[in-house]
């Protein structure tokens, strides 16, 4: 049997075939922006006349198939959701617009922030006369004090319907305490309008914070007829290949949906690819011995970066996507436009590097396909790291006249340099950015970069990590070997993977002496089993359930998640996890950072249900008849160093083992794995490739 895993990437479209033996086969096809179900079926073809049977063919014995998406961020960024309306309480109509605040600043650069000059607010996601109040009031108990206006409800559900949205947002105050009025909403809109799409806060969001809450809902009401379509496409597509089974989805909180479900959670796709990529990199840490583990994974258009802390990837409950807030759990990924295909330019003198990026179309110099800027691509063709006739394993031959030329024009003249001097410039200057953000997210999340080994992933991932890896003062570098398709490898083997939420709203005041005074026990486990109970009826019986209780201290702005072990909570568990929860604030933010003297808060409840799907263990490389010898030798441009003569592997040439001294290149039809000066890299038993880097204490 088979299993397929694609990812959508701005530049290519990966796919990892699996089979039951372990064994894992990787195919790149040029992503197609146009129509994105287009680059999985040419991968899907690639991978037929690979193996040498017909699609039909390769279908039949599919067992199961999973997908990455972009489509979600993509639509969002680029504003090209459906029109949506929203339904609020009546005088909170301006919620979205005024972001608590921040609607001028959130999202921005730290450079741009200091400019009040330049602050704008976003561009909205719903028009203000798509944003209609009903009368109803819901207190903070949950108590109805103002009834729904059904009359008045009717009036606006239909003014919404002849303006023309596709999608309703119904999010009222309080009504996480109270759902009455939203679920009676959402009849309205289906007897109205049927077969509107709607989501309403207290079934996708049900937790306190106004802004946090209609931001999400209307996020996801935008985006869920566009992932509708788009999924339905890639189903459609996929299923005329043949294929009966079960498709699932990566979603950003850490596996995978049901295809059927993902539109009705399109906010949970705004980091799918990503995620799938972090989800693998903790499964290999996993089987090397790895616990705190640094992923980045370097495509064509980003870098992105993820945390795994003692084996469990790092997760955050409210995110900022496109300068709005998304308040559910997800992977934490931090992302630079620093990929392949990013841009080359000297401005003012100064040479810049990204964030835009060539992409696919007209991609790089080097591609031949329209490109004629210089990009990170075109630099590492002509300093000799890339050979032009083996990119894609020959499939795709580069111009290395042209990427000279591009690098030429635009770098190298300004700045009075050689063409070898500019492209080793572009890779500096790309490699210190990507650096600059590893230490940036380790230390700010109060951890040492030098504690943590790297995985390096992506199609660029192996071609720079040697080198950022190094600045960062990071000593052990592994290259996977589904790296170059590693989040399409996450999305093949991710768990199934549901989250539940609830406000739950209760403190400890300041000078407490025990918390569990002052917390009362029963609703915190009634709330839980509630929750727990959703996670069994989505996942099954089988379910594995970790559970989480949102802390902060009162008058603070931080709130960390504290898991909840398992079994009845007593007074003496939640007195334990606010001990828990300090520690790890002062991990985070400092020693003596913590308030406990003001008082702790119990904001929401958080229940993660994770069922396995059926995958092939990994295989081991046999290592008999490889000669561990060099192909050749050619001369490569290392930054500091000049051209050096360096040794040319081939991978399907080196067994476990078998340390190789850098400088050297490793090269892959999919990718090309360098070795620094000084530097050495072994394949250890299931072909993975890990260097060890020489740094200061």
């Amino acid at each position: 049997m088979a299993y397929i895993g694609t990812d959508i990437g701005g530049t290519f479209t990966d796919l990892i075939l699996m089979k039951d033996d372990g064994s894992v086969r990787i195919f790149k096809a040029l992503t197609t922006p146009e129509n994105r179900t287009r680059g999985v079926l040419d991968a899907m073809e690639l991978a037929a006349e690979a193996t040498g049977v017909a699609p039909e063919q390769l279908v039949s014995e599919l067992q199961y198939f999973s997908h990455g998406t972009t489509a979600a961020t993509n639509a969002f960024i680029e504003r090209k959701g459906a029109r949506t309306g929203l339904l609020t309480t009546r005088g909170f109509e301006d919620t979205l617009r005024i972001q608590r605040a921040m609607a001028g600043w959130v999202g921005m650069p730290a450079h741009e922030i200091s400019h009040f000059s330049i602050r704008k607010v976003p561009e909205p996601i719903i028009e203000p006369g798509d944003t209609i109040g009903v009368v109803e009031r819901v207190d903070y108990k949950g108590d109805v004090i103002v009834p729904l206006d059904e009359a008045q409800a009717r009036i606006a559900i239909q003014t919404l319907v002849d303006r023309g949205v596709e999608a309703i947002a119904i999010s009222l105050l309080w009504s996480f305490r109270n759902p009455a009025h939203e679920t009676r909403l959402a009849e309205l809109i289906e007897e109205i309008a049927p077969g509107m799409f709607v989501t309403a806060s207290s079934r996708l969001v049900p937790i306190i914070g106004e802004y946090e809450r209609t931001s999400t809902t209307s996020i996801n009401a935008y985006l869920g007829p566009v992932i509708h379509r788009y999924i339905n496409g890639l189903e459609s597509a996929v299923r005329d290949f043949g294929y009966n089974g079960p498709i699932s989805i990566m979603e950003s909180g850490g596996g995978v949906l049901p295809a059927s479900e993902a539109a009705f959670q399109a906010a949970n796709l705004l980091t799918s690819g990503p995620a799938g990529g972090v989800l693998a990199s903790q499964k290999l840490g996993e089987q090397l011995g790895y616990r705190n583990v640094l992923t980045a994974d370097m495509g064509g258009t980003s870098f992105d970066v993820g945390l795994i802390v003692d084996g469990q990837p790092l997760l955050e409950t409210v995110r900022e996507v496109g300068r709005f807030h998304v308040a559910l759990p997800s992977i934490k990924v931090t992302a630079i436009g620093a990929g392949g295909g990013s841009i080359a330019r000297v401005v003012d003198g100064h040479l810049t590097v990204g964030p835009e990026s060539a992409g696919s179309t007209p991609g790089p110099a080097c591609y031949g396909r329209g490109g004629v800027e210089p990009t990170i691509t075109d630099a590492d063709v002509v300093l000799g790291i890339i050979d032009a006739k083996y990119f894609l394993g020959g499939k795709m031959n580069l111009d290395v006249e042209a990427a000279r030329e591009a690098v030429r024009k635009y770098v190298a003249e300004p700045l009075g340099l050689t063409i070898a001097e500019a492209a080793a410039g572009i890779r500096e200057v790309a490699n210190n950015q990507m650096a600059d953000l590893l230490r940036s997210v380790t230390l700010r999340a109060g951890f040492d970069p030098r504690d943590f080994a790297l995985m390096a992933y992506g199609g660029a991932g192996a071609t720079h990590a040697h080198q950022y890896s190094e600045v960062a003062g990071i000593g052990t570098v592994i290259v996977p070997n589904t790296g170059p398709a590693h989040s399409a490898f996450g999305t093949v083997t991710g768990d199934r993977h549901r989250s539940f939420s609830q406000a739950f709203g209760q403190h400890a005041p300041a000078r407490f002496k025990k918390a569990s005074d002052h917390i009362d026990l029963s609703v915190l486990n009634r709330s839980f089993g509630i929750l727990e109970q959703q996670a069994i009826d989505a996942l099954g019986e089988k379910v594995e359930i970790h559970r989480f209780i949102g802390m902060r201290f009162r008058q603070q702005v931080h709130e960390i998640a504290v898991e909840v072990p398992e079994g009845e909570i007593d007074g003496a568990a939640v007195d334990a996890l606010v001990d828990r929860f300090e520690v790890q604030y002062e991990r985070i933010y400092g020693k003596n950072t913590a308030l406990r003297i003001s008082g702790v808060e119990f904001t929401a409840l958080r229940v993660e249900g994770t069922s396995p799907v059926v995958k092939p263990q990994p295989q081991k490389v046999d290592g008999s008849g490889r000669s561990n010898r060099p192909i050749e030798q050619r001369d490569v441009y290392f930054y500091g160093s000049g051209f050096v003569h360096a040794n040319i592997y081939r991978s399907e040439d080196i067994g476990p083992g078998f340390p190789i001294e850098g400088p050297c290149i490793i090269e892959r039809p999919d990718t090309t794995i360098v070795v620094g000066p000084g530097q050495t890299a072994e394949m250890e038993p299931f072909g993975n490739i890990i260097i060890t880097i020489p740094v200061a204490d």
